[in-house]
């Protein structure tokens, strides 16, 4: 068996189209990010056909069959953190990053039920709060505070939970919120 390493063939648009379409197959993903794995395998492997490639117009093609679905994406994406415990400023930045348009990432915002509910998840799981094996001093409780805003919840929403001394008051806290503020 020869060890030696094939070198890739420069990019035709047939080669990006087929790239793209094996991305995409793969991978749930966003315009953003198709765009910036072809513009990669660009970089890696050069262009052989005339003319510049269109990648533009590829991922525009893309998104119109649906084969891209930025809100789709995104909403996959933000039920996924909020699942996990993470709070709306992260969720929004994950989304940021992954180059959805800040339209689509506002209608995608979680209301104040899946906030409160996120934290609660993060609570359960770190053992914050009501759910601590033994109550914390204020050292810990600061900490726990700002683990939980680092994790993207919002001060006030942190404080209430780790302030909390009764696990099922703070599920009945969360639960509170009328359905109309919440976000779907």
């Amino acid at each position: 068996m020869s060890s030696k390493r094939r070198n890739p063939q420069p990019l035709t648009k047939a080669r990006l189209e087929e790239l793209a379409l094996a991305y995409v197959a793969r991978f749930a993903t966003t315009q953003a990010k198709l765009r910036s794995y072809l513009q990669r395998k660009l970089r890696e492997r050069g262009w052989e056909d005339d003319g510049a490639p269109e990648l533009d117009d590829l991922v525009g093609r893309y998104a119109q069959r649906g084969f891209v679905d930025d809100a789709s994406w995104a909403r996959m994406k933000a039920g996924s953190l909020l699942r996990r415990g993470y709070g709306a400023r992260r969720v929004g930045e994950a989304l940021q990053v992954a180059g959805v348009d800040h339209d689509i990432a506002q209608d995608i915002r979680p209301g104040e039920l899946e906030q409160r509910r996120a934290a609660l998840v993060l609570a359960r799981r770190r053992r914050f709060g009501p759910f601590a094996i033994q109550v914390p001093d204020m050292a810990k409780r600061e900490k726990q505070i700002a683990a939980m805003m680092r994790a993207g919840h919002r001060l006030d929403i942190a404080r209430q939970i780790v302030d909390a001394d009764d696990p099922d008051a703070v599920e009945d806290w969360v639960e509170s919120v009328s359905g109309e503020d919440s976000c779907a």
